[in-house]
């Protein structure tokens, strides 16, 4: 029997998994580390919590699923994109990683973006935006606000790439993170030499990691110590994975142009696979290989969606979400009038306005907590079609739309985004999808299956379909354009 370990680490925590060749989970155990916050929108982490999770969570994975860990053929893993860390030549971290979601550097993103330089084509054309989150800013700030700890460095880069480096003693980072956030381009010459040095942090490119691998490649085999840690055999291969999100999208199944992948959680985003480049405002991309050989990625993305849901129950003392599908699931489309404005963190795509803000419009006496509830679902939808707007405006045109996440465990919710979207749902039968994407990378770099679809083919399976109702279509297309109305509206009262 052939057996594959994954990891995925998140924001909270770092799940381990292991799967068999037929896609099912055998054990799984989830171990939580600690984030810091402070002021200036700072979140931080210590990288040697990240390892020392991978270890606990893994051995606990191995001992629920009741196998010999001799059998464990490959592991595979997938991360936070743009958990940045400075490392010295050991590996050990200079400093607190700065996580995905410390903007602490959005004067860097303005620079960066300021450049002008040829890469920025992956930002809406060249028109932003570019974000705190990522790679080049992040390093920027580090150079200009702790130039002791950029020139100290041996390696800055991600999460990814620490845990490759502890397991494998190598330096390489993921194909599939440095396309996505670090403005690298496969299809065109790599690495954005040009925009670092009109950056004046030339330095950087000797400190990102030699390699670049793609998702799927094995990157080596174990360490002596990593193999005694980790109580696995030495000749355990390490599978490329890369960012959380992306190898969500072998996990659901996405891999053929004119699919669609919506990733839903706190926020929403949404990933669309091309034959060719597609470079256009209102959305981001393409990226060139970084899941797919020979594939592109197109990318859009709401700010606030779940998390609206979420400030709901803590305006209101909680959620009774069954109750409340119930009852909203008996209104009519558009909820009696009251249309939402999705934008309560700003607007991600198609509009990159982080000032825009959200908005109730149509409210009256009459309405009760369900027509909120209602129509805050249908605000998201409206959103994530006015990204699919965004994508038809560039020439890409989806004819299915696969979710996963928390989202998916609403029927209703479901259905709206079908009859928003006007667009069919599939939600595969495991919605553990990046999880579930690296077993796929990890049985194909183990020589399993000739392709990474061969392995999507094998190991993801369908669940449930649903399928927009004609009438809402219909209904829902006349209160969209009204919908759209609203930004142009609402930002002309709040000054933005």
């Amino acid at each position: 029997m052939a057996y594959f370990l994954t990891a995925d680490g998140g924001t909270e925590s770092l799940r381990a998994r292991v799967y068999d060749l037929a896609g099912t989970c055998l054990g799984s155990v989830a171990v939580a580390y600690d984030t810091k916050f402070s002021a200036g929108a700072r979140a931080e982490q210590d990288p040697a919590d990240w390892w020392a999770n991978f270890v606990k969570a893994s051995r606990g994975a191995i001992a629920e699923a009741g196998i010999d860990p001799g059998q464990i053929e490959a592991i595979a893993y997938a991360t936070t994109c743009c958990s940045v860390v400075a490392l010295d030549e050991d590996g050990n971290a200079l400093r607190p990683a700065l996580i995905w979601m410390d903007v602490r550097s959005h004067e860097e993103a303005d620079a960066v973006l300021a450049t002008g330089d040829d890469a920025l084509c992956l930002n809406g054309a060249g028109q932003g935006p570019v974000s705190a989150e990522w790679m080049i800013p992040k390093s920027l700030w580090l150079k200009r606000n702790e130039p002791e700890v950029f020139d100290k460095a041996h390696r800055i880069c991600e999460y990814q790439d620490f845990l490759t480096f502890k397991l494998t003693g190598d330096w390489a980072a993921s194909l599939d993170n440095v396309g996505l956030r670090w403005h690298y381009r496969n299809d065109a010459g790599g690495w954005a030499t040009s925009l670092v040095k009109a950056l004046g942090i030339d330095a950087l490119l000797d400190k990102w990691p030699p390699r670049v691998v793609a998702p799927g490649d094995a990157i080596g085999t174990l360490t002596a110590t990593a193999a005694e840690e980790l109580g696995l055999p030495r000749t355990v291969k390490v599978v490329q994975g890369g960012a959380d999100a992306l190898i969500g999208m072998i996990g659901l199944g996405v891999a053929q142009p004119g699919q669609l992948a919506l990733i839903t959680g706190s926020s929403h985003l949404l990933f669309g696979v091309t034959e060719g480049p597609v470079h256009a405002p209102g959305m981001w991309g393409a990226y060139a290989d970084i899941v797919y050989p020979g594939r592109y990625i197109i990318e859009g993305g709401q700010t606030s969606t779940g998390s609206i849901i979420n400030w709901l129950g803590r305006l209101t003392g909680g959620l009774d979400f069954d109750a409340l599908n119930a009852k909203a699931a008996e209104l009519d489309p558009g909820c009696d009038g009251l249309i939402v404005q999705d934008h309560f963190q700003g607007n991600r795509t198609p509009y990159t306005d982080p000032l825009s803000r959200g908005a109730f419009v149509g409210l009256t006496l009459a309405h009760e907590k369900h027509h909120i509830f209602r129509a805050i679902m249908e605000g998201i939808g409206f959103g994530t079609r006015a990204i699919l707007d965004a994508f038809r405006r560039a020439g890409y045109t989806g004819t299915e739309i696969t979710v996963g996440g928390g989202a998916s465990a609403s029927d209703l919710w479901m259905q709206i985004h079908a009859d928003t979207a006007g667009l069919p749902i599939r939600i595969p039968a495991s919605q553990d999808a990046p999880s579930t994407g690296s077993a796929v990378l990890a049985a194909y770099g183990a020589g399993h299956f000739s392709s990474i679809d061969e392995g999507i083919d094998a190991m993801v399976h369908p669940g449930r379909s649903v399928e927009p109702i004609p009438a809402n279509v219909e209904r829902y297309e006349e209160i969209y354009q009204r919908y759209l109305k609203l930004y142009p509206a609402a930002k002309e009262v709040l000054g933005g």
